[in-house]
Order: C-alpha cells, then sequence, then structure tokens
C-alpha cells in the first residue's frame, strides 16, 4: 500500500510515491499536460498529470475534475524550486471521492456580505487559511510563554452573578432563578487564582452585548487575562513587551508563508522586540492638541486618536497614567498623584488599536470599599472579590490581550471579522 503524506510532510518523501488526501484548489490544462493545484489543509501542492504517462481512465478522471472536489492522489514527489511550496507531484493515480457541482466562491471577486454568508466556505480560500494558521501560532506562543514562565493556567467561569465593569454591555440570561451574565472578562477571577497560585493566565471567550460596527469589534472573542502577586505596575509592563515580543517573533518564525499569503509586509514585524516606548496620559493628551484634535484632559481616546499617537512609533506603544475617573474602579492610584492610576494601554502600529489595558490593583481594602460606594457597587455581590483585600492583600497587577486584534494587526488585516473562525458582529449570528 502507498504511504500517506499530507502536503506538509512531502519534503521528507522526494523521489518516492505518496497518496494525498485533498481538494482541487484551481486547474489549467494545457493540451497533453493537466495542472491540479491541491490543498489538504497543510499547504499547497501542484500535481502535473502527463496524457502520455497515465491511462485514459485516469487522464478522464483529472478532466472531470472541479473545484473544491475531493480526491485521492499518488504520485512521486520531486523538487520543484519554481513552485511556492519547492515541490511538485507527477501524478500517477486519481481515485475521485466526490465531483464538486457549482462551488459558490468562484475565484473571481465576491461582495464581503456574500463571503459571510458562506464563511464556512470561505475559511478555505488560501488567505483564510493563512490567517487561521497564523492564528493557532499566536495561541501556542501566548501559552507557551505563559507556562515557559511560571504562569498557571486557571480557568474562569463563563456565567457570572456581575461583571468587572458593570453589567450595561453584557449578555443576560436566567440561572435557574437568579440573574446571570456572560463574562466580558475573567479578571477578578484570576485575581482570587493569583492569591492561591502567585502568577496565572486564563485563555478563553469573553462576550460584550455593545452595538458598535466599527472594525475593531467584535461581540464575541477571546482574551488573554494574566495576574501577578507581589508585581507592581512598571514590573508588569516589563512583562506586557517581552510577551508580545515572543509572540510576535514565534509567527515570524514559524508562519512565514501564511505571512507572505496574507500579503504582509514581514519588515514591518521584525521591528517588534522590547523594550518599547512609552508616554503619559498627559503627554499624549499634549501631542493630540498640538496636531490639531479636539480633545480634552479627562476624556478618553478613540480610534483617531491612538492611530495618530501610534503612527509616530515603529512598536506597539504604551499611553500611562490614565485620569482615574474614566477607567475601571479597581486601578490603583498613583500614590504620587492620586487624580490619575497605575495603569497603561499598549497601543498596537499601524492603526490597529488597543491590545493591551492593564494596570496595578488596589490593593488597600478601605480604598476599595470607597471605590465600591462611588461606583454604586453593591458590597454583598463583590464580597469575595472584598476579601482578596482582607485576607493578605498583597501588591499585584494584571493585564488584558484581546486575541483577534492581535491577530488583525500581526496578518495586516482591515477588519477583525477575518481574524475568528465564525464571527459573532452586531448583524451576524450565522452560519
Amino acid at each position: 500500500m502507498t504511504k500517506k503524506s499530507a502536503i506538509r510532510q512531502v519534503h521528507q518523501h522526494v523521489g518516492e510515491t505518496v497518496t494525498i488526501g485533498a481538494w482541487i484548489n484551481n486547474k489549467r490544462s494545457s493540451g497533453k499536460i493537466q495542472f491540479l493545484q491541491l490543498r489538504d489543509g497543510t499547504g499547497y501542492i501542484q500535481g502535473v498529470v502527463v496524457k502520455s504517462e497515465v491511462s485514459e481512465q485516469i487522464w478522464n478522471d483529472a478532466k472531470s475534475l472541479t473545484q473544491e472536489s475531493s480526491l485521492y492522489v499518488t504520485g512521486v514527489i520531486r523538487e520543484e524550486p519554481r513552485s511556492q511550496s519547492g515541490y511538485e507531484m507527477t501524478v500517477t493515480n486519481i481515485e475521485v471521492i466526490h465531483l464538486t457541482e457549482n462551488y459558490p466562491i468562484t475565484p473571481k471577486e465576491h461582495g464581503v456580505d456574500f463571503l459571510m454568508d458562506h464563511r464556512h466556505l470561505w475559511l478555505r480560500s488560501q488567505k483564510q487559511r493563512a490567517v487561521m494558521v497564523i492564528r493557532a501560532e499566536i495561541i501556542r506562543a501566548v501559552q507557551e510563554y505563559f507556562d515557559t514562565n511560571g504562569f498557571t493556567l486557571v480557568d474562569p467561569p463563563i456565567l457570572t452573578p456581575t461583571s468587572a465593569e458593570g453589567t450595561t454591555n453584557l449578555f443576560h440570561t436566567k440561572y435557574f432563578d437568579e440573574d446571570a451574565y456572560l463574562t466580558q472578562s475573567g479578571q477578578l477571577y484570576m485575581e482570587a487564582a493569583a492569591m492561591a497560585l502567585g502568577k496565572v493566565y486564563s485563555f478563553g471567550p469573553t462576550f460584550r452585548a455593545e452595538k458598535s460596527k466599527t472594525r475593531r469589534h467584535l461581540i464575541e472573542f477571546w482574551m488573554i487575562e494574566p495576574e501577578m502577586a507581589f508585581t507592581d505596575h512598571e514590573e508588569s509592563l516589563i512583562v506586557q513587551e517581552q510577551f508580545i515580543s515572543h509572540v510576535v517573533q514565534s509567527v515570524l518564525k514559524n508562519c512565514r508563508m501564511e505571512l507572505e499569503a496574507v500579503g504582509r509586509d514581514i519588515s514591518k514585524l521584525e521591528n517588534i522586540q522590547a523594550p518599547f516606548p512609552r508616554i503619559s496620559y498627559d503627554e499624549a493628551i499634549s501631542f493630540l492638541q498640538s496636531e490639531g484634535h479636539e480633545i480634552s484632559w479627562g476624556e478618553d481616546f478613540g480610534a483617531p486618536h491612538e492611530t495618530a499617537i501610534a503612527e509616530k512609533y515603529e512598536k506597539p506603544v504604551f499611553i500611562t497614567h490614565y485620569p482615574a475617573e474614566i477607567k475601571s474602579f479597581y486601578m490603583k492610584p498613583d500614590p504620587n498623584r492620586p487624580d490619575v492610576v497605575l495603569c497603561a494601554d499598549m497601543i498596537a502600529p499601524e492603526g490597529y488599536g488597543e491590545i493591551i489595558g492593564g494596570s496595578q490593583r488596589i490593593d488597600d481594602p478601605k480604598l476599595l470599599e470607597e471605590r465600591f460606594a462611588e461606583h454604586g457597587l453593591s458590597m454583598e455581590t463583590y464580597q469575595w472579590y472584598m476579601d482578596l483585600r482582607t485576607y493578605g492583600t498583597v501588591p499585584h497587577s494584571g493585564f488584558g490581550l484581546g486575541l483577534e486584534r492581535t491577530v488583525a494587526w500581526i496578518c495586516g488585516l482591515d477588519h477583525v471579522r477575518e481574524t475568528i473562525p465564525f464571527p459573532r458582529t452586531l448583524y451576524r449570528l450565522y452560519p
């Protein structure tokens, strides 16, 4: 029986006859030779069928193949420097599994709505496949960084009785007779886990019922949320920049072909090495005002502001020390200037916006109690969170990375909807 191979592994079989299970990506013919563009999910290879070297049956089978037809194709692997993969197959046998008729996504231009309605098929295209491979590599590199730096993976709940940041943008559901919400952050639970395990991270889905239609927003998205006991704001920033550098360099090392398939300017990513530049919120406001933006101290930044700031840098930039009034209740005030908090947003270059938000957390029980009162939060609901300060409080910090925005930036994509297999956006729950 002939050896089976994935396209990704054909370099191990040069000069050998192998069988590959594949789909027809495309096909062309020049009279006595047919060129089959084959894909199997792991990569692409051209299968060459020469009329004088195969039986009439095999020649006719090759001729009958249509886009996305499935088959087992057997042949000899040889090196071919002109091909993208560096290899080619001289076909000796074809076993047709299924002939596809009227495949909807032909090689012509299609509108975005049409492609999103056929997302289950669009994923098969070369660019979309490449994005999914890069996404998987980012996830692998994220876990590798934390697993090799003393962090423990912890899974916070998806159903929660309340929220880290109020319930206005949460999906409400019934938990038998109680109100419950789909999580928009596991952070508060991760703080509890950090008091048990020291350094922890979570990786899971989060949900935001925000009626936003921008190219940066999804309703369902994935977050990586580390929390670190005995860690101050400054130490957290160093972890963040080393972490992002590791992820980007891993993608460059392991997904070069996929980055080329999505048309990414790789030189832009090669610059991404720690340390990253930092500016304070005050400096950012002054800079924006000097550039003609209408913004006052105390206002949060929108996408145009983040883009203007990022354009000054080739690496991600930290914006630190935001006003306390526009940030979450749990962020620790700067002891030297209590109207700002010890926090930072990391803004990706090239207009991709915030990819990380983080802060040192309040560890003083009295101050946290005051924050509950100021924000109208029920002490009863948050009693367990208060207990973390009552019993052995310590300085601690954490941050959250949005996976899909990170994928969009690393791939150089225009819209975040292409960064997740089946995007959930304001007007899309299908397929």
